[in-house]
Parts: structure tokens; C-alpha cells; sequence
């Protein structure tokens, strides 16, 4: 915008200057040429004045100027020149100014004893030019410092306006990738400063919704957890031992669904949160533990001394890592050893978890099909999770056998 504001202004000066300085110059010219024929004709009614005397040569050698006197004997006086057809003319008693090689000349009739007398005063080019280059030098000059002064002033103009702009295209660019308190500084023209009283009301009332959002969520999360309790209690008062048990599967599964489907609410409403991934894993590692203990496994875990901050809220990491332990102890047999550990990368945080269960085919790792009469929803929660962050989740066997999954967080 600030170029075409300049280009603008600087078209519209050059036509508003050419507008103007074009009949000026041709002024200029016109009166040096005019001030050049005036001191010429001065000086040819100077030694008009003396023709007939005996003064006349040297009144002609006083004249700066090549000046030639026909006299009406046929005889001349000072400069050579030709008698043309201009001296005839003024023989006859007119004054006449006609073009000549290299120049002008000045004809005034003078009468003496002897008839018409022909004073011709020669004026070169160079006398009727003289100072119009630099006077036109000058008005070019001039021009081009008013275009560039206009241009300057276009360019202070358009700043005034295009940094407002440029503001309020930042402070969207961050409301759309999720970070809701950016607001705009109202400023620059008042068409700009409403704009800018708009996003920031605009920014205000997405943020409303989303509050409004995730309560929605939680009092769905409520609703729905009451049904399925007595669904529960319904599923473990059968009489039928196999019933009791088929229908005991279907309620775990429509728990985990329901569960699934509040988590990723939840996460889409809470937006681009952080944490300390370090004091998060250490809690829910802690939580897991007590389990481990009552199992005999032996846990091994490695985390950071220092906060290790990424870019995922703390209640969807809690989740992440509820559900990659959750995993090991459902589908790993009692006593098979696991770590946990959380380490420094260089694009982020890596998170990985390690069992020596029978492990999976990583070709399989499909949301729903991970084998195992899994769902592969703990998988599918944790690969969210690692997006949400800009990270990726990795799926692999060890060595040694087992399952290692890898979560790679970036950082803040």
C-alpha cells in the first residue's frame, strides 16, 4: 500500500509540475529572447540617431554588437553583411525584425539628406538563449525536489495507516492459531480504529462462546455419567454370568467412547494451553505407581530435574499419560516391568513409555484395530495429544521385545 500511495502521489506531482513548469520555461525563453531584441533595438535607434552626421562610425564602433549601416548612396558603414531582402524592406521606411543565419536581425530606417538609411543590428543565438539552460536547470531541479518531498510526505501518509493495518492482521493471525487474549491497539485513522474496536469485540465474544463451551461439556460429561452408572449397576444385576459380562463390555466401551468424545471437546474449547511436562508426568507416574506395587512391576523412571514446559495443557497431558499407562497394565501381564521416561529434544519434549509385554504390530496401530481386544483409544488419545502440540507419536518394538511408544511434545 505504501508503494502505491507513493507511485500515486508521485504521478499526480509530475502532472500538476508539468502542468506548470512547461509554460514557465517557454516564458523564460520567450522573454530572453524578448530582452534580447529590446537592447538591440535600442541600440540600431542609438545610431539612427547620428546618421547623416559626421559621428556615424563612431557611434557604430561604441555598439557591442555587430552593427551594419546602409546608407541610401549604396555605401555601408561597420560590419559586412548582405543587403537581403529584409533591408530592402526596411529601405522603404519600415522597421522589421527578420531571421538570419545564426541568429536575428534588428532593421530600423533612419532618414537622411541623401534618402532612407537601413541601421541592421546582428543578434546571435546564443544572446537570444542566454540563461535559459540554467533557469530551466533550475525549474527541474525544483520539480524533481517537490515530487520527491511530495513522495516523502505520501510515504508518511500511508504509515500512518498501514502500520494500524499491520497490526490488526497480527493480532488476527494469533487469535486464529488459538491464542485468544491477543487485542488490538486502537489507533491510526478512525475507519481503522473501528476496525480494531471490532476485532477486539470480535476476540472478546469467541472467547465468551468457547467459556460457554466447555461448561456445556462438563454438564455433558455429568449427564451422561449418571446413565451410565446404572447401565453398570443393570449390567453386574444379571443373573446370567456370560449376559452380566457382554453387557458388561458394551457399557466399558461406550464409557471409553463417551470419554473420547468429552476428552477432544474439551481439548478443541481449551485452546493453546502449556505446562511443565516434568511435574505433570511426575504426578501421574506417582499416581500409577501404588498400582504397580500391588502388581509387582518394577517401574523405572527417568525425568528432568529442571521444568521441561510444552505447548499442551496439563489436564490433557495428565490424560496422555493415564492413558499410555493404562494401556501397559491392561494389556501387559502382572509383573512385566515398564519405564517412563521424559527427555530433553531438540525439537521439544520426548515422552516415552516402555513394557516388556507381548507387544503389537506397529502395522495394525489403527484407531480400533490395535489388537489385543483393545480399542486402540488410549493410542488414538495420545497421538491427539502429540499434534495438538505440533509433535508426532511413534510406535515401536524393542530390542528385547515389548512396546515403546514415543510422544514428542515441542516446547514453548
Amino acid at each position: 500500500m505504501r508503494r502505491w500511495l507513493a507511485l500515486l502521489v508521485a504521478a499526480t506531482t509530475s502532472l500538476v509540475l508539468i502542468a506548470l513548469l512547461v509554460p514557465m520555461a517557454l516564458l523564460i525563453r520567450s522573454v530572453a529572447e524578448s530582452g534580447a531584441m529590446d537592447r538591440a533595438t535600442a541600440a540600431a535607434e542609438s545610431v539612427a540617431v547620428a546618421v547623416g552626421t559626421p559621428g556615424l562610425a563612431l557611434e557604430v564602433e561604441r555598439v557591442a554588437r555587430p552593427v551594419t549601416v546602409f546608407l541610401p548612396d549604396g555605401r555601408t558603414v561597420g560590419a559586412s553583411a548582405p543587403r537581403s531582402d529584409a533591408v530592402r524592406l526596411a529601405a522603404t521606411g519600415r522597421s522589421v525584425t527578420a531571421f538570419a543565419a545564426g541568429g536575428r536581425e534588428v532593421l530600423v530606417s533612419a532618414l537622411s539628406s541623401g534618402g532612407t538609411a537601413v541601421i541592421r543590428v546582428f543578434v546571435p543565438d546564443d544572446e537570444l538563449t542566454r540563461g535559459v539552460r540554467e533557469a530551466w536547470l533550475a525549474l527541474f531541479v525544483l520539480g524533481l525536489a517537490l515530487v520527491v518531498l511530495g513522495i516523502v510526505l505520501a510515504d508518511r501518509l500511508a504509515l500512518a495507516v498501514t502500520r494500524p493495518v499491520d497490526a490488526l492482521a497480527r493480532v488476527s493471525h494469533r487469535l486464529a492459531g488459538g491464542d485468544l487474549t491477543a487485542r488490538a491497539e486502537p489507533g491510526g485513522p478512525p475507519e481503522v480504529r473501528s476496525v480494531a474496536l471490532a476485532l477486539n469485540h470480535l476476540a472478546g465474544r469467541i472467547d465468551e462462546l468457547l467459556v460457554a463451551e466447555r461448561e456445556s461439556v462438563a454438564d455433558l460429561s455429568h449427564r451422561l455419567r449418571t446413565p451410565l452408572t446404572g447401565l453398570r449397576l443393570d449390567a453386574e444385576a444379571l443373573r446370567d454370568p456370560e449376559e452380566a459380562a457382554r453387557l458388561q463390555a458394551r457399557v466399558d466401551a461406550l464409557e471409553r467412547a463417551v470419554s473420547a468424545v468429552i476428552t477432544e471437546a474439551r481439548r478443541r474449547s481449551a485452546g493453546r494451553d502449556s505446562c511443565d511436562a516434568a511435574a505433570v508426568v511426575r504426578e501421574r507416574v506417582r499416581f500409577w505407581s501404588v498400582l504397580a506395587e500391588d502388581q509387582g512391576r518394577e517401574v523405572s523412571v527417568s525425568l528432568p530435574a529442571a521444568p521441561l514446559p510444552v505447548t499442551v495443557g496439563a489436564e490433557e497431558l495428565a490424560a496422555c499419560v493415564d492413558a499410555l499407562l493404562g494401556n501397559v497394565f491392561a494389556h501387559t501381564p502382572e509383573g512385566a516391568a515398564m519405564s517412563v521416561r521424559l527427555t530433553p529434544h531438540p525439537s521439544g519434549a520426548l515422552l516415552a513409555v516402555e513394557d516388556t509385554g507381548p507387544g503389537f504390530d506397529p502395522a495394525f496401530l489403527e484407531r480400533g484395530t490395535s489388537g489385543g481386544g483393545s480399542t486402540g483409544l488410549g493410542l488414538d488419545i495420545a497421538r491427539r495429544t502429540a499434534e495438538s502440540s505440533g509433535g508426532r507419536l511413534t510406535v515401536s518394538r524393542p530390542t528385547g521385545g515389548g512396546a515403546r511408544v514415543e510422544v514428542l511434545l515441542t516446547t514453548t
